[in-house]
C-alpha cells in the first residue's frame, strides 16, 4: 500500500463538498505510489479522500504492474472499489486513471457492474481504442529494466494493441455506459497513444479535452501529463466537481 502521505487512508470520510472518494488507477509498468506522487497530494490538499491500487501483477515480476490480462485487472479494480466504498460509506466513487489506467476501468463499468458504483471516470492519455506495440516501447525510458517485458507475449500489452480481441470487445456496441460521466484529457505530444485523439470517446456523457487547447505552452507528453502536469490536474478537479469548475489555463500551474 502507498505511504500515508494523506492518501490511502481508509479512515478518511468524504466531506459534503467532496462526497465521493477518488480512486487513482496507474498505467502500464506503473504502481500505486510512483504514478501519483504529485496528483494524489494535489487532490488530498483540495479535500478529497484519495485511494490508489496496484493491479496487473505478473508472477515473478517485481516493481512493474499493469502487465496482466486486462479483464483480470478490471476484476482487481472491482474488488478495490468495493473496499473503498465499504470503508468510506460512500455510495459511489470517482475514478481517475492514466494511460491503461484510464482505459481498463471502462471494462469494469461495462461488464463487471461498475456503472452502479462509479459517478465519473477521468482518463488521462488513455488508450481507449488501443495503440501499437511500437507506441508502448516509448514507455521504456521511464521504466529502466522493463525492456524484457515489452513484447506481444505480455498479456497486458497484447490486450492494448489496436484491433486486439480485448479492445474490440471493450468498444463493441458503444464506448460508454449510461449513468457515468466520462472525461478524456489528451496531449498532442503523446508518443505512446497514437494518434493522440484515438483516446477520445464518443457518447452523450463525454467530455474530450486536448490539454494544449487550455494551455498552448503545455509540452507534456504521455507520462508527464499524468504524473506532473498541474494544468491537467486542474482539469481533473473540474471533471470531478463540474459544479464548481473554474477555467483551466497556463496559470493553473501555480493554482
Amino acid at each position: 500500500a502507498a505511504p500515508s502521505r494523506g492518501w490511502n487512508d481508509f479512515a478518511c470520510k468524504p466531506s459534503a463538498d467532496h462526497p465521493r472518494p477518488v480512486v487513482l488507477v496507474h498505467g502500464t509498468f506503473g504502481n500505486s505510489v510512483d504514478n501519483w506522487l504529485a496528483l494524489a497530494p494535489y487532490l488530498v490538499n483540495r479535500g478529497y479522500c484519495v485511494f490508489s491500487l496496484d493491479y496487473g501483477q505478473l508472477p515473478g515480476v517485481p516493481f512493474f504492474n499493469g502487465l496482466g490480462p486486462i479483464d483480470k485487472s478490471a476484476e482487481q479494480l472491482d474488488t478495490y472499489v468495493d473496499r473503498v466504498l465499504a470503508a468510506t460509506g460512500a455510495a459511489e466513487a470517482d475514478l481517475v486513471g492514466h494511460s491503461q489506467g484510464g482505459m481498463m476501468p471502462r471494462y469494469y463499468l461495462k461488464f463487471l457492474g461498475g456503472a452502479d458504483k462509479v459517478n465519473a471516470l477521468v482518463g488521462i492519455a488513455p488508450d481507449n481504442h488501443g495503440t501499437t506495440l511500437l507506441g508502448l516501447t516509448k514507455l521504456l525510458p521511464y521504466f529502466p529494466g522493463a525492456e524484457d517485458l515489452l513484447n506481444a507475449k505480455t498479456p497486458g500489452l497484447a490486450d492494448q494493441v489496436a484491433g486486439s480481441p480485448f479492445i474490440t470487445r471493450l468498444n463493441a456496441g458503444g464506448d460508454t455506459v449510461p449513468g457515468v460521466r466520462y472525461t478524456v484529457i489528451a496531449t498532442q505530444y503523446d508518443e505512446v497513444v497514437t494518434p493522440y485523439r484515438s483516446g477520445f470517446l464518443s457518447g452523450p456523457n463525454v467530455t474530450n479535452v486536448v490539454i494544449q487547447d487550455k494551455c498552448a505552452l503545455d509540452l507534456s507528453e504521455h507520462v508527464a501529463i499524468g504524473t506532473v502536469d498541474r494544468v491537467t490536474f486542474h482539469e481533473v478537479t473540474n471533471a470531478l466537481d463540474p459544479a464548481h469548475a473554474t477555467p483551466t489555463t497556463c496559470l493553473s500551474v501555480i493554482g
